[in-house]
C-alpha cells in the first residue's frame, strides 16, 4: 500500500489531494491543526507547524509521497528538515506568483523568480514561495513543483471567480458592472484539474517544476462564457479603468474588487507558458465545464450570500448609477 503523508489535507486544495489518494486505496496521513476535519479514510495528525516537534508523530516511518502546499517557507523548510530522509517523493504546490515579475507575456518556467524571503517570513507571498522552494530544492530530483495560476472550482473560499457566475446568475436581466477587458486575458485551472495532476505525478515520481496554469484566455471572452452559461440577458456595463480605482475599486480579490480584474503593468501574469505542464501529462477541462461546476456550487451556496471577493449588490449599484449606466 503506498503511504502518502499530506501536510494540511483539510484545506480546499489539500482536502482534494488527500481524497484522490484514499480514492487510489493509499494510506493517507494528514497533519493540521485540527479545526478543520480531515476527508473521511485519513487519519488526522493534529500538530501545530509553528512548534519544533510538530513533525514528532510522523517521522517514524517512511512515505512514499509527501505533499505540501504551504507558503510559510519556515514550516516548509522545517518539514524538509525533519522528513527529507523518509521520503521517496515530494510534491510541492508554488505559484505563478513566484516570478520576479510579470511584465513579459508568455514566460516560461525559466523566468527569474523572486528574491527568497531569508528571514523566513510569510508577509511576501511571491519571496515566500521562493523560499519555500529553495527549500524544497534540498530534495534533489525526488520533488515536482506546481506553480498554479488562478485555482478556481467548487468550494472555492476566495470568491476569486465564483463571483462571476453567481453575480450574472443572481439576476438574469439586470446590468452587470464588470472591469475593462480591451487587452486583459484571465488564465485559470480547475481546481480538480490540479489535484488529479499533483496525485498521479506523485504516483509515477515525476520530477520536475511546471506552470500548473489554463489556457490564456482574452478576459472579454471568459466573462461572455459564464454570461452564456449563466442564462444573463441584461446589459454589461464596463467602467474605465482609472475611473475605478478613483472610487476604490480594487483588482483581482478582497472586498469591493472587481475579481479576474489585473493592472495593466501586468501582462504576463495571466499568459504564463503552460506547455510543460501538458506535456507532463497535465489535463485541462473545458472553461465551460469548469464555470457549469461553479455555478451549481454556487447556487447550492447561495447566490446572494457574503462573500470575500467582489461588490455588493448596493456597491455595484451606486458605481453605476455614478457612470450614469
Amino acid at each position: 500500500m503506498t503511504d502518502v503523508l499530506i501536510l494540511g489535507g483539510t484545506g480546499w486544495l489539500s482536502g482534494r489531494i488527500a481524497q484522490r489518494w484514499i480514492d487510489e486505496g493509499a494510506s493517507v496521513t494528514c497533519v493540521g491543526r485540527g479545526g478543520r476535519p480531515a476527508p473521511r479514510g485519513s487519519r488526522l495528525v493534529v500538530a501545530d507547524r509553528d512548534a519544533p516537534d510538530a513533525y514528532a508523530a510522523v517521522v517514524g516511518q517512511e512515505w512514499d509521497e509527501v505533499v505540501d502546499v504551504s507558503s510559510h517557507p519556515g514550516h516548509v523548510a522545517q518539514a524538509v528538515a525533519a522528513l527529507e530522509e523518509r521520503a521517496v517523493h515530494w510534491s510541492y504546490v508554488s505559484s505563478v506568483s513566484v516570478y520576479a515579475d510579470a511584465d513579459r507575456p508568455g514566460a516560461d518556467e525559466t523566468a527569474p523568480l523572486a528574491v527568497p524571503a531569508d528571514d523566513g517570513s510569510p508577509d511576501d507571498y511571491a519571496r515566500a514561495k521562493a523560499a519555500a522552494e529553495r527549500a524544497v530544492g534540498a530534495l534533489g530530483d525526488r520533488v515536482a513543483i506546481s506553480r498554479a495560476g488562478l485555482i478556481v472550482g467548487p468550494g472555492d473560499p476566495t470568491d476569486r471567480f465564483g463571483y462571476w457566475p453567481a453575480r450574472f446568475a443572481a439576476d438574469a436581466d439586470a446590468p452587470v458592472l464588470v472591469p475593462p477587458h480591451e487587452g486583459a486575458f484571465a488564465q485559470v485551472i480547475d481546481v480538480d484539474d490540479l489535484a488529479d495532476f499533483i496525485v498521479r505525478s506523485g504516483r509515477r515520481g515525476w520530477r520536475g517544476t511546471v506552470n500548473a496554469v489554463g489556457v490564456s484566455t482574452p478576459l472579454s471572452s471568459v466573462l461572455e462564457t459564464v454570461r452564456t452559461i449563466a442564462g444573463h440577458r441584461g446589459p454589461v456595463v464596463s467602467a474605465p479603468a482609472e475611473w475605478l480605482r478613483d472610487r476604490g475599486v480594487a483588482h483581482w480579490s478582497g472586498p469591493r474588487s472587481l475579481p479576474l480584474w489585473l493592472p495593466a503593468d501586468m501582462p504576463g501574469f495571466a499568459t504564463r507558458d503552460g506547455r510543460a505542464y501538458r506535456a507532463a501529462g497535465g489535463r485541462l477541462r473545458p472553461l465551460g465545464e469548469t464555470v457549469e461546476r461553479v455555478l451549481a456550487d454556487e447556487r447550492a451556496r447561495g447566490l446572494d450570500r457574503p462573500r470575500r471577493a467582489g461588490l455588493g449588490r448596493a456597491e455595484e449599484a451606486e458605481l453605476r448609477a455614478a457612470l450614469g449606466a
